[in-house]
């Protein structure tokens, strides 16, 4: 089988009526995004059902708030991890979250109080914590402090362990002018969870206006319609040995929105396939494969 699978984000409340529309157009994971009201969600319900309706394909889950600042937002990702097993699900994608009134460095303490729990919490039930990377503002009125290289070398060193890791996509890095497959050559190992997102930086733009002006210079885009070549993405993350689920986060394309959410969607999964490797797997004749020898499979 394939080390990675691509899928897609879904909202975890409409989670079985889209998973039995999208099985059939060979989406292969899927990534349940959930708010603060899981904490009264009857899980042992929600799970039998969402188990039955995914047909053993994997599954992650996200929720996205301020987890330094807000304990009810802790609370629901405890519940979160508590709940993983019962959909045998090993990655829980989350902000770092912030004090905006504090810089990046001096948000460290506050990042260590919160996640260090959180963090033997998830070894215990066999999760992974995966950073998402969206924000800024390193010297202060950032909403979450993982956006950056810097940020992640500070929080990497102030809570280390393997069951916290990165959400990665180029699409972030893209945003602030960086490369994307610089910086994932660097951070591959870190890498617990990947989101199909990718973005176009408007060159002429920026050489013509700068980034200070009142134009628009980047646009987030879906898988195939960005800057991003995918196969470099993948070739990097199966070096490094990531076996996992690209998740397609849609639902930010300026141009494939609306009724033409879904048939970009689906262009992104055959284009996401295709870089990974291919669309259906064939094992082959097993009587030659050439001269590299057993292939090291990815692991968890």
């Amino acid at each position: 089988m394939f080390d990675i699978r691509i899928g897609t984000l879904i909202p975890a409340g409409d989670a079985v009526s889209m998973i039995h529309q999208l099985n059939p157009q060979g989406f292969e994971s899927y990534q349940l995004n959930f708010d603060k009201s899981v904490q009264t969600l009857d899980f042992d319900e929600y799970a039998r059902t969402v188990r039955e309706a995914a047909e053993d394909r994997p599954l992650a889950f996200g929720l996205y708030g301020n987890t330094i600042q807000d304990p009810e937002v802790r609370a629901a990702i405890e519940k979160l991890i508590r709940s993983a097993p019962l959909l045998d699900c090993h990655v829980i994608g989350l902000f770092a979250g912030a004090d905006p009134k504090k810089t990046v460095p001096e948000n460290i303490p506050g990042f260590r109080a919160v996640f260090e729990p959180l963090v033997r919490m998830a070894e215990a039930n066999g999760v992974k914590l995966a950073l998402e990377g969206c924000g800024g503002g390193w010297n202060g009125s950032s909403g979450n402090i993982a956006f950056c290289a810097d940020a992640w070398e500070l929080i990497f060193n102030a809570v280390p362990g393997e069951a916290l890791g990165l959400e990665w996509e180029p699409c972030h890095a893209l945003e602030c002018l960086a490369d994307p497959i610089s910086q994932l050559r660097r951070w591959a190992p870190r890498v617990a969870h990947l989101h199909g997102k990718d973005g176009t930086v408007a060159r002429d733009v920026l050489q013509q206006y700068g980034f200070n002006g009142g134009h628009p210079f980047m646009w987030d885009r879906t898988p195939g319609f960005g800057d991003t070549n995918w196969a470099d993405v993948f070739t990097i993350l199966l070096q490094a040995g990531f076996a996992g689920s690209c998740d397609i986060e849609g639902y930010h394309d300026p141009v494939h929105y609306d009724d033409m959410e879904w048939t970009a969607q689906l262009t992104a999964l055959n284009y996401l396939k295709n870089c990974r490797g291919g669309q259906e797997y064939f094992r082959g004749p097993e009587e030659y494969r050439g001269y590299q020898g057993t292939r090291r499979h990815g692991g968890r």
